[in-house]
């Protein structure tokens, strides 16, 4: 790592957050966990539809399947595993006990179509799947033309004791109806495999800190999902690096997060899931939190102190009738990514609850933190934050020089988590990662003097209107200030006098909310090139499975000429 003269935003960081972290201290996230296993043994670990685990328990469950799938199975180091699931407690229990058999974990969208799963499966090479059986039907269309050998299925209710057990999958199965008819060949149910992992031991399997421990596919809103090699040197490096800055937040073996973004996506599995356990903390799995109505009811159940989420989901939090009459007193870490955070949620939520959304930023190749703000700011600042120890981040031009303080260009990043590569895809990972290590993000930003980094923009989603480059999330920010508006994406159109025009699809708040409305609101806080030439109004807009809006497939449907 370079000196603290080309790191200027030191001189911003917190008290007490150092410079640099510890790469040494963890050979691998084994050992990690194994560390925790034994420091925080009767803490408890994971807590899902009220039932707890504590993680003594996590232990004896993980290493049983870590055992069925070494001794079983016949799997060896370095194969992959994918993993379809929602937050259920079978998902921590698999991912420690894969790590430990020194698989590769492939974490898998359980909402994936299944053109969508079978180009990961085949993609990967993984020769396992645990899923749950809502989506088995997914995986039974495509199975015999992807090198998946061996088949593990489980149902919501599986791990949370007897009778809720029985009853939870008899609701979901035939009163809700909510698992398909499908047919697996000799698929094993996840409670057998523990069962059959409770004798016998676990040869020793030598993990390295250079090893991969997940393939995390990304780029599928964009084109080809590739998968992102991420080694248990990049997790450990951003688990050192996250709970560096949490440090002086954080209490050791008290803390208890909300995790509702799953954790088969990269912010939940390294900030909740991984962090978390390294710190004792309880991680609360929201199964499906989607169901906003259920989500608050569940959250007046726990008295927690950290939740991490994405904008979508602390606005539809915000709306949602109940939540403002929670109990926020142990509340005193909000962490918002995945896309930006706007400041008319950031505002609210800091009315609502009393506490600071602060914002990180983040991506699948940097596992995934790369910014965050300071956790004791006053409020929002539009700002990602400070780079997390250890790392660099530069601006640079599209000749890859390095631009100065307040100059507009790509946001590029150097640290012990970014990615080794894209897997079997050495051309694309040349594309994003260049001879002296630098990530090239395609995130457009810029840095103040404080060393605070400002996303400007994704080059992908700007907008040239004659000339002019207009960014989406300040359109956005702008028209989400209006009381009547609940969400709002701005995207361009083809146009015929100035190249490209701006068009917005808002999601009323209130109904009586008109077009004039938000065209007056525009005029008076936007120049002209940037104001919207359409207004679309629609019930809904279309978003990833952690509620990321997908501008691209807003710009797809429009007609040509429009």
């Amino acid at each position: 790592m370079s000196g603290s003269n080309t790191r200027p935003w030191l001189n911003s960081y917190p008290a007490g957050i150092p410079a640099d972290i510890d790469l040494n201290e963890f050979a691998s996230i084994v050992a990690l966990l194994e560390s925790s296993f034994k420091r925080f043994r009767h803490r408890p670990a994971f807590s899902n539809m009220g039932r707890t685990i504590s993680y003594g328990e996590l232990d004896t469950l993980s290493n049983q399947f870590a055992r069925f799938l070494v001794n079983d199975l016949k799997m060896g180091k370095g194969d992959r595993i994918a993993m379809m699931m929602p937050n259920v407690l079978q998902y921590p229990i698999a991912i420690c006990g894969a790590l430990r058999a020194g698989l590769v974990i492939v974490n898998t969208n359980p909402m994936y179509t299944a053109r969508e799963l079978k180009h990961q499966l085949e993609d990967s090479g993984a020769t396992a799947i645990i899923v749950l059986e809502n989506f088995a039907h997914t995986l039974a269309e495509v199975i015999a033309s992807t090198p998946i050998k061996h088949t593990i299925t489980t149902g919501v209710g599986d791990l949370l004791g007897f009778p809720k057990s029985v009853i939870t999958n008899f609701v979901i199965r035939r009163v809700k109806k909510l698992v398909p008819a499908y047919s697996l060949a000799n698929d094993i149910r996840f409670v057998d495999a523990l069962r059959r992992g409770a004798s016998g031991t676990l040869p020793a399997v030598q993990v390295d800190s250079g090893d991969i421990a997940f393939l995390q596919y990304t780029g599928g809103t964009t084109g080809v999902a590739k998968g992102a090699m991420l080694t248990h040197r990049n997790l450990i490096a951003n688990m050192q690096q996250a709970s560096a800055w949490f440090g002086t937040e954080m209490k050791e073996g008290e803390e208890i997060i909300i995790t509702a973004l799953p954790l088969y996506h990269i912010f939940a599995l390294t900030a909740n899931c991984l962090t978390f356990m390294k710190i004792g903390g309880l991680n609360h799995l929201i199964t499906n939190p989607r169901d906003m109505k259920g989500f608050v009811a569940e959250l007046s159940r726990v008295k927690y102190s950290c939740i991490t989420g994405v904008n979508t989901l602390f606005n539809g939090l915000l709306n949602t009738p109940g939540f403002s009459d929670l109990d926020f007193s142990g509340l005193h870490m909000t962490l918002g990514g995945g896309m930006a955070v706007q400041r008319a949620v950031a505002d609210r939520w800091k009315q609502v609850t009393g506490s600071t959304l602060a914002e990180a930023y983040g991506l699948t190749e940097t596992s995934p933190a790369v910014c965050i703000n300071p956790l004791d700011i006053s409020g929002y600042n539009g700002s990602i934050g400070l780079p997390v120890p250890s790392t660099e981040v530069s601006i640079q031009n599209d000749d890859g020089q390095e631009l100065g303080i307040g100059e507009v260009g790509e946001l590029c990043v150097r640290g012990p988590q970014v990615m080794k590569g894209y897997w079997q895809r050495p051309e694309e990972t040349a594309k994003v990662l260049d001879a002296q290590g630098w990530l090239h993000t395609g995130d457009i930003a810029r840095m103040d003097e404080k060393g605070f980094f400002y996303i400007v923009d994704r080059k992908k989603d700007m907008i040239l209107v004659s000339g002019f480059n207009v960014y989406p999330n300040e359109i956005e920010d702008v028209v989400a200030s209006l009381p009547g508006v609940l969400e709002v994406a701005a995207i361009g159109i083809p146009d015929d006098k100035s190249g490209e025009a701006v068009k917005l699809v808002v999601v009323r708040k209130d109904p009586a909310l008109s077009e004039e409305a938000i065209r007056a609101h525009c005029r008076t806080e936007l120049t002209g090139y940037k104001q919207p030439k359409i207004i679309e109004f629609r019930e809904s807009l279309p978003k990833t499975n952690v509620g990321k809006i997908l501008r691209r497939e807003l710009r797809d449907a429009v007609p040509a000429g429009n």
